[in-house]
């Protein structure tokens, strides 16, 4: 009986393998529809991989087999048309523009994971390092465990919008309660 595991190398979409794919549509269509080839690629690249920032010089870009590569300024504008979308951001503000945060889940959508998990695992008046969140035993398994600093901070800030947490501590040893 043979036993399914779960993949360790990224499956690109056949598209990936198409030469026209890495160079810019003229046809306005046609541009959007490759800006929405590639947004659904670079944030299932980015799930699969757990990346949250994607550089301009990131390996996706470039299909060595083909020998093509989708210049910087076609990705800033694939990485624009995500952010028009609310699945991109540029990196501090923007002013580079070489690298983006992918949001293959949105801040928002991290914060409910983060509640659910308290909900689950009666976290209810806790306190938790923000180490121990994505670092610890207790999340071995959850789906934020690795997260990146500024994306758990940046989740973490809309629970305390929401009133379901506090934050306190220093920056190098903060702490997070659930209420």
């Amino acid at each position: 009986m043979t036993t399914l595991s779960p993949s360790t190398t990224f499956t690109y979409p056949r598209h990936y393998n198409f030469p026209p794919f890495f160079t810019r549509q003229p046809q306005l269509t046609t541009f959007h529809a490759q800006c929405r080839k590639w947004s659904l690629l670079i944030q299932a690249y980015c799930r699969f991989h757990r990346l949250f920032r994607l550089p301009l010089d990131s390996p996706l870009f470039t299909n060595e087999r083909l020998n093509r590569r989708l210049v910087p300024e076609d990705a800033r504008a694939v990485l624009d048309f995500m952010r028009s979308e609310g699945r991109a951001e540029w990196v501090r503000g923007g002013e580079e523009r070489s690298v983006a945060w992918v949001w293959w889940r949105t801040p928002e959508e991290w914060a409910g994971i983060i509640g659910d998990w308290v909900e689950e695992t009666a976290q209810k008046n806790t306190v938790l390092t923000l180490y121990e969140l994505t670092e610890g035993e207790a999340t071995v398994s959850q789906e934020f465990h690795g997260m990146d600093p500024e994306v758990l901070q940046r989740a973490l800030a809309i629970l305390v919008k929401r009133g379901k947490a506090q934050v306190f501590g220093q920056e190098d040893q903060q702490g997070v309660k659930f209420f």
